[in-house]
C-alpha cells in the first residue's frame, strides 16, 4: 500500500480529471486496484470517489444542479465490497447533436473531400456521411455538390493512382504553347476553390504543380509510376510553368495574404507594398482579391486582372 501523503489541490484536480474516464473504461474496479493505478492510498482513492457525487454539469445560471446532472456511484458496492461503479456519467457518453444546417454543411464538405483521388475512395467517408445524417437533430437538407469542369480529370487521376501508373495530358501554361506531359501523379488538392495536380513531370524531371483547368485529354498510361511516394512541393513553390503576378496592397493587410507572400519579392513605401508572386495559374489570386474588398490590386499581367474582374462580375450577376 502506498504511504500516506497529502494531496495538494492541483494534484487532486489532475487526478480527478483522469479518474472519471478510467472508471468509465473499467466499468467495475476495486478501491485497492484504483489506488494502486493512481499511486495514492486506499483512503485517498475512496475520498476522491465519494467527492465525485458533488461534481457534474453546471445548472441554470451556473450554480444550480439537478440530481441527474451529478456523477453518482453504487454506494452499496463501495461500502460493502470496496468496489467502484459509476451509475451516472452526466452525459459524457452522449453524442453531440448537430442542427440540420450544420449537418448539411459538413455533409457537403465530406462529399467534396470524397472526390479527392486516393483519399475519398475509402469506406471511411461513407461511414462518416451516415453518422452525420443520423446525428443531426433533424433531417439534414438535401445536399447536392454540383459536378465541376475538372471532375473527369480527377476521375482519370484516381484510376491512375489505383493502378500505379503515370498519366499523359496536354497542358496549356499561361502565355505558352501547349505541351504534352507525362506525370507520375502524387496527389490532387484544392486551394482557394482551384483544383491542382501534383506529381513528377517526366519532361521537367522534377515535381510540378498543374492547374487542372489547364489540363486536357488526360489518360492513364502503361508506364509504372516511380515517384508516387515522393514528397510534393509546397503549393506556391516556384516552378518552370508558373506565372509571375505583381500585386499592390496596404502594408496593414499583409498578414491576410498568408502563404502567398512567403516566397514573394516585396517592396514597401509610404505604407503601400508591391509584391511579385509566382503562382501556378494567373487566376489563382482572383478569389483572394475579391475577398479583400479593393485592398488588393493586381497590377500585372493583364490576364490575371481580367480573370479577377470576370470572376467578380460572375458573382455579381448571381444577385440579378
Amino acid at each position: 500500500m502506498n504511504a500516506q501523503k497529502p494531496l495538494v489541490a492541483t494534484d487532486r484536480a489532475a487526478l480527478m480529471l483522469q479518474l472519471v474516464p478510467y472508471l468509465l473504461t473499467k466499468g467495475e474496479v476495486s478501491v485497492a486496484e484504483a489506488a494502486d493505478e493512481f499511486d495514492v492510498t486506499i483512503d485517498q482513492m475512496r475520498g476522491m470517489v465519494e467527492k465525485l457525487t458533488v461534481i457534474g454539469l453546471p445548472g441554470e445560471r451556473g450554480y444550480w444542479q439537478m440530481s441527474n446532472d451529478l456523477f453518482d456511484i453504487d454506494w452499496d458496492l463501495l461500502d460493502q465490497r470496496d468496489l467502484i461503479v459509476i451509475t451516472n456519467s452526466v452525459g459524457l457518453e452522449r453524442s453531440p447533436k448537430l442542427t440540420s444546417r450544420e449537418a448539411a454543411a459538413l455533409l457537403a464538405g465530406l462529399q467534396l473531400a470524397r472526390t479527392l483521388p486516393g483519399v475519398g475512395d475509402t469506406a471511411l467517408f461513407s461511414q462518416l456521411l451516415a453518422k452525420l445524417a443520423r446525428g443531426a437533430s433533424s433531417a439534414p437538407v438535401d445536399v447536392i455538390v454540383a459536378p465541376g469542369p475538372v471532375d473527369a480529370v480527377r476521375d482519370a487521376v484516381a484510376s491512375a493512382l489505383k493502378a500505379g501508373v503515370a498519366v499523359s495530358f496536354t497542358y496549356k501554361a499561361p502565355d505558352a504553347a501547349p505541351t504534352t506531359r507525362t506525370v507520375d501523379p502524387v496527389k490532387v488538392l484544392i486551394s482557394n476553390g482551384q483544383w491542382y495536380l501534383q506529381g513528377w513531370c517526366h519532361l521537367r524531371e522534377a515535381m510540378r504543380t498543374f492547374h487542372l483547368d489547364r489540363v486536357g485529354d488526360l489518360v492513364p498510361t502503361s508506364l509504372p509510376s516511380e515517384h508516387a511516394a515522393d514528397e510534393v512541393p509546397a503549393m506556391f513553390e516556384p516552378g518552370d510553368d508558373d506565372v509571375q503576378v505583381r500585386i499592390r496592397y496596404p502594408e496593414s493587410v499583409a498578414t491576410l495574404l498568408g502563404e502567398y507572400l512567403e516566397r514573394a519579392d516585396i517592396s514597401t513605401a509610404d505604407g503601400v507594398s508591391v509584391a511579385t508572386v509566382r503562382l501556378p495559374d494567373d487566376a489563382a489570386l482572383r478569389r483572394l482579391v475579391a475577398r479583400r474588398g479593393g485592398d488588393v490590386e493586381i497590377l500585372e499581367p493583364a490576364s490575371a486582372r481580367q480573370a479577377a474582374v470576370a470572376w467578380a462580375e460572375a458573382g455579381l450577376a448571381q444577385y440579378s
